[in-house]
């Protein structure tokens, strides 16, 4: 019986021991600041932030788990836009809001952990450094924590910092991706031939024949890129930044066909599993192209391939499939804007 009083004691004193130094030596809320730099500018870095569903779509707090589930609430980008988010399986939830915003300077949000009814609040301001590169500064305070639960504040500092370095990767590719697109359709010359080097790509889409009488084959085409991008969107989660442009593979001479075949898809960065029989990968190796953009009716387009054609006859070549990729994606009734895209060889 001593032995267990005893033993009451020593925890008792040890509890007491362990309270009074959480009390004395270690703040009931942590107020930190972090800094850093992107290569990107400031219109392009803070559209990223203030728009929610941008913002988890790159922020590592939101991807360290498959199974998150993210409702998004209106108004979806600005002040007053908020989500609420909820893992079963990490027990993991909570509610952000973004409370404030001053326009490619400031952002204030406030983050609800859990069941916790005190919210991290963040504030993170942005700043020009050149007409290419932000300065992001995040300032933190975090709640008040009870005694015995202040050995978090311990921790709390380091996981917001590497979640942050985390993230910042992740920002550099998305925005890596947008900008690479924007500079792209910026450079395009319209109706000369030019030509690249093509790199290998996985293609993920579906095998079609369609009618060429008058506009048949085009609302075909539109039909097909709605089914393919809505199966890469929703069934397998892919966002804009991880998909390349919408690629219609076919002979390059069957426009004059009653019928035409095409392969129609979208490329992914890598071959994932696919449960739906309708749609199939198909691997594009890298090749030597003659290409030359087009925008107008898709009709119009046969003259474009036709002189893509002839430089390949003049050039004493052969060629193999021609690749139609679609700089903006197909709607029904208007103009395209697509790059002819020509394998050629010796």
């Amino acid at each position: 019986m001593r032995v267990f009083k005893f033993i009451a004691i020593i925890i008792f004193l040890l509890m007491g021991a362990y309270a009074a130094s959480m009390y004395y030596f270690v703040e009931e809320n942590k107020n930190f600041t972090i800094q850093k730099e992107v290569n990107y500018p400031l219109d392009k870095v803070f559209n990223q932030f203030n728009n929610l569903q941008n913002f988890t779509r790159w922020n590592n707090y939101f991807l360290t788990s498959k199974t998150i589930k993210i409702n998004y609430y209106l108004p979806y980008e600005g002040k007053g836009s908020s989500i609420s988010y909820q893992d079963q399986d990490n027990v993991m939830g909570g509610e952000m809001f973004l409370r404030y915003e001053n326009v490619n300077k400031t952002l204030r949000f406030q983050l609800f952990e859990n069941e916790n009814e005190n919210p991290t609040l963040v504030d993170i301001k942005f700043k020009e450094l050149t007409p290419e590169k932000t300065k992001i500064t995040w300032i933190v305070h975090t709640p008040k924590l009870p005694v015995l639960s202040r050995v978090k504040n311990f921790w709390t500092q380091h996981q917001f910092v590497e979640n942050i370095d985390k993230s910042m990767i992740n920002l550099h590719n998305v925005l890596g991706n947008k900008v690479e697109r924007d500079h792209r359709m910026a450079a395009i010359k319209y109706d000369s031939i030019m030509v690249e080097k093509k790199e290998p790509q996985m293609i993920l889409g579906v095998n079609v024949s369609a009618s060429n009488k008058q506009d048949a084959l085009y609302k075909n085409i539109v039909m097909n890129y709605n089914k393919v991008y809505n199966y890469v969107s929703m069934d397998l989660g892919k966002k804009e930044d991880e998909i390349g442009y919408p690629t219609l593979i076919t002979n390059a001479e069957n426009y004059k066909d009653k019928e035409v075949s095409y392969f129609f898809g979208i490329p992914l960065s890598k071959k994932v599993g696919i449960s739906d029989n309708n749609f199939s990968f198909r691997s594009v190796a890298a090749t030597q192209n003659y290409v030359m953009y087009y925008k107008g009716s898709y009709s119009g387009r046969i003259k474009a391939i036709q002189q893509l054609i002839q430089k390949v006859k003049n050039d004493q070549m052969r060629h193999g499939d021609l690749c139609q990729i679609f700089v903006e994606k197909p709607l029904e009734g208007q103009d395209v804007n697509i790059k002819l895209s020509l394998a050629v060889y010796k």
